[in-house]
């Protein structure tokens, strides 16, 4: 495996900037994941590591050596994509074999099957490996995705949403696998997902990115506890910060406009009265809409709870994060 870095990358389509001046370094054995909305350049990002694009400026490399003019076949990475992309006229096997039986790497017969069993063990699909890619469900699918990458043992993988397509218990099973791989194999992951949850329990790091920029790039629990900005704020935790005027609960620091409550930041039984507007129990844990001045907010209690829509409770702000005009950390 590899360190992965990127040096000031910049990457247009047309008049879009995709990707402004962008630099990171995802160290060796890492698991990082970009974070951001539609638009923010997490596939782009991708797409000028593995190759598949050309970045205007800027510098990427892999290994410590410079591949940025270099094919994708060059580079030695593996790229797992949202959609299966599997060959449906070919066996699990023969899609599993498949990048092993490249001119490039020139794999011995007996190899191609010690490490398509290996692998196919490893994600439990052994029993598959005779089956037709159309014959699989779509749990299985992903799997034969994800292994037709793991065979080729490259530099970096690099993953675009691999597990959004799938339902919720499929892709919490398949979290667990691909973080206990990457974990025993040392790989080092690129991983691009919308969910917050594959986020804070998969990654090493995280890079927040708005508008093709880089706007925080630290561990999951850094920017969760000490956010650079309202935008970084929101990419992580459930339910999202509660952004509200600075001075509702007092005097505000200089230059402060917002003040950002995450809801263990919100200390109830204590303070001024809040109205309770609406109590979703989630099993786990209740959250609390709340009123307070006319401004919503959200919170949670413990999963037994007994407060009720139209209960009064007390609350006051602890440890709150503060944000300028532009959205900006002050305090």
């Amino acid at each position: 495996m590899a360190e992965l870095s990127l040096h000031g990358v910049t990457k247009r389509y047309g008049d879009t900037v995709a990707l402004d001046d962008v630099s990171m370094t995802v160290p060796d054995g890492s698991f990082v994941v970009l974070l951001g909305p539609t638009g923010a350049g997490k596939t782009t990002t991708l797409r000028v590591v593995s190759g598949l694009d050309s970045p205007e400026a800027g510098d990427i490399r892999i290994g410590g050596e410079s591949v940025t003019s270099r094919t994708p076949a060059e580079r030695n990475v593996a790229m797992v994509f949202q959609q299966y992309s599997l060959y449906p006229h070919l066996t699990v096997r023969e899609n599993l074999a498949f990048p092993l039986k490249s001119p490039l790497l020139r794999t011995p017969p007996a190899e191609i099957e010690r490490k398509v069993g290996a692998v196919a063990e490893m994600l439990q699909i052994s029993h598959k490996l005779g089956n037709k890619s159309t014959e699989l469900s779509g749990g299985e699918m992903q799997r034969v995705s994800i292994g037709r990458a793991l065979v080729r043992e490259p530099a970096a993988f690099l993953m675009d949403e691999p597990l959004s397509s799938l339902d919720a218990k499929l892709r919490a099973d398949l979290r667990v696998e691909l973080k206990t791989i990457q974990a025993e194999r040392g790989t080092t992951f690129l991983y691009v997902t919308h969910d917050q949850i594959e986020a804070m329990t998969m990654a090493t790091h995280v890079g927040v990115l708005d508008h093709g920029r880089l706007v925080q790039f630290a561990s999951p629990r850094e920017i969760y506890e000490n956010p650079v900005s309202i935008y970084a704020a929101s990419r992580l935790g459930q339910p999202r910060i509660n952004i509200l005027p600075a001075d509702l609960f007092g005097q505000a620091p200089p230059g402060a406009k917002s003040i950002g409550l995450r809801p263990e930041q919100i200390r109830q039984g204590e303070g001024e009265e809040s109205l309770v507007t609406r109590v979703e129990r989630l099993g786990d844990e209740t959250r609390l809409h709340l009123n307070f001045r006319e401004h919503d907010l959200v919170t949670t209690v413990a999963a037994h709870s007994g407060l009720r829509a139209g209960d009064v409770v007390r609350i006051r702000p602890e440890r709150p994060f503060y944000f300028d005009a532009s959205g900006a950390r002050t305090h």
